[in-house]
């Protein structure tokens, strides 16, 4: 079995800023994302909230088989982390950085512009366990705090460090981006996004794109050229 870049049986909290477990820090980022999402999937009343949508919405079908996709979203995007967390110490510094920047950017947005979608079907046509799954996603994720679409930045940041990485075979490389293509695709197929907000995930990767792999200290940092 491979062995990892870092022996993490070593770690305690401790040494958290020792120079070679300093990048675990990152991940505290996931804490501040998960409060200030509480804050706005519960403090900001949906009367508030701007609806997103567009004529090529209406002509998009609900197809509960996307959430196959669109599910699978969330396993590239934790395996992609844990897998450079332990062998690939500047993809996963890359990688959780464009993720907290995509993530402060759209707090931010839903915070100033608070959005929501009025989409989902009220109904199901067929009763099976993709269409379950998707009435137990819409229980718990509201319609709300919907423009810029998470999902989209975060895909194009799995790609684009994927695309960069050292480790990875073409063909897989290859499989990622198309994933986030797909899965891009898939929110506006499972009405969990308007295209509006497909589009306007695009400017929020770029942004995180040019921090992170532009010529800035994130990026000297990043390349262990710059200690913050």
């Amino acid at each position: 079995m491979r062995r990892p870049v870092v022996d993490y049986r070593e770690l305690r909290p401790s040494r958290l800023r020792e120079p070679r477990f300093r990048h675990a820090l990152l991940l505290c980022g996931w804490l501040g994302y998960f409060a200030l999402y509480f804050l706005t999937e519960n403090l900001i009343p949906e009367s508030r909230c701007h609806v997103i949508h567009c004529a090529l919405d209406d002509a998009i079908p609900f197809r509960e088989g996307f959430f196959i996709i669109y599910c699978y979203w969330y396993a590239l995007l934790v395996g992609s982390l844990l897998y450079f967390f332990l062998y690939d110490l500047r993809s996963f510094r890359r990688l959780q950085i464009y993720i907290m920047i995509t993530q402060a950017v759209a707090m931010l947005t839903y915070i100033i512009y608070p959005s929501i979608q009025l989409l989902r079907p009220e109904t199901f046509e067929r009763d099976n366990a993709l269409t379950r799954l998707a009435a137990f996603i819409y229980a718990f994720d509201t319609p709300t705090g919907v423009c810029p679409s998470l999902h989209v930045a975060y895909s194009m940041g799995i790609a684009s460090v994927w695309l960069r990485a050292r480790d990875g075979h073409w063909a897989w490389k290859a499989f990622v981006v198309l994933s986030a293509v797909m899965i891009s695709i898939s929110t506006a197929f499972v009405k969990q996004h308007s295209v509006v907000d497909i589009f306007a995930a695009i400017p929020v990767g770029v942004l995180a794109e040019l921090q992170v792999f532009g010529k800035t200290r994130l990026n000297r940092w990043i390349e262990g050229e710059w200690n913050p």
